[in-house]
């Protein structure tokens, strides 16, 4: 699965200087440096080398400062990653290639050193905040058909869970987000009801919700 070239591709990313975090944004990997100004990196996975993942690149660069594509080589360097024009192509496109060996090592195989044109400044800086409300890094890059943990989901989550003790007021949950009152309101995830006037509960799908988050940490979010 794409989800097992994330662990050493993150690794290579951090060595790097980058905070890196999954499934930002539609991307499978979204870097950030620490200093002013920030750089964006994205890195997309893939079980091989193919043109998709170059067309996956093009689209993330529109956001990004730095764009990689990331894939398993072949163990008998039949793979894409050997064709001199896919390499080419990355280069005249400045995209980097990473290749994962079945060992996850990872090595360089085209730097990315071409300015990507940024065209979509707004998307940028939603991938931005994102990464940076996010809670630690709690999904793994490459996910598919699987709901992602995004930093909304955790806040109405922890929400859900301070409202297990009993029905609560928007203003009792500030402490854990600012948001508290719209997440009430707006209901998205079907987690609340309205009790009273202002005074909002957990519903029975909250609590199957909170059931399963539990399950599956193994502990409760912190407020």
């Amino acid at each position: 699965m794409e989800t097992s070239l994330y662990p050493p591709v993150k690794q290579f990313l951090e060595s790097c200087g980058y905070s890196v975090k999954g499934e930002i944004g539609g991307c499978d990997i979204v870097g950030l440096s620490e200093g002013d100004p920030t750089v964006v990196v994205v890195c997309e996975l893939k079980l091989s080398f193919n043109l998709e993942l170059i067309l996956q690149a093009i689209d993330r660069a529109a956001a990004a400062d730095e764009v990689w594509i990331a894939a398993r080589v072949s163990a008998k360097g039949r793979g894409r990653e050997a064709d001199k024009r896919y390499r080419d192509l990355c280069r005249r496109l400045g995209i980097g290639m990473l290749g994962v060996s079945d060992a996850g090592e990872v090595s360089i195989l085209v730097s990315s050193v071409s300015p990507m044109p940024r065209t979509n400044p707004k998307r940028r800086t939603k991938l931005i905040k994102e990464h940076r409300k996010r809670l630690g890094d709690p999904a793994l890059g490459g996910s598919t058909k699987v709901p992602i943990m995004t930093a909304y989901r955790q806040q109405a989550l922890a929400c859900a869970v301070a409202l297990i003790e009993g029905p609560l007021r928007p203003r009792d949950l500030k402490a854990i987000t600012p948001r508290a009152g719209a997440m009430l309101r707006d209901n998205y995830y079907g987690w609340f009801e309205k009790i009273d006037k202002g005074v909002y509960g957990l519903s029975e799908s909250g609590m199957k919700a909170v059931g399963h988050w539990e399950i599956s940490a193994g502990v409760r979010p912190s407020p």
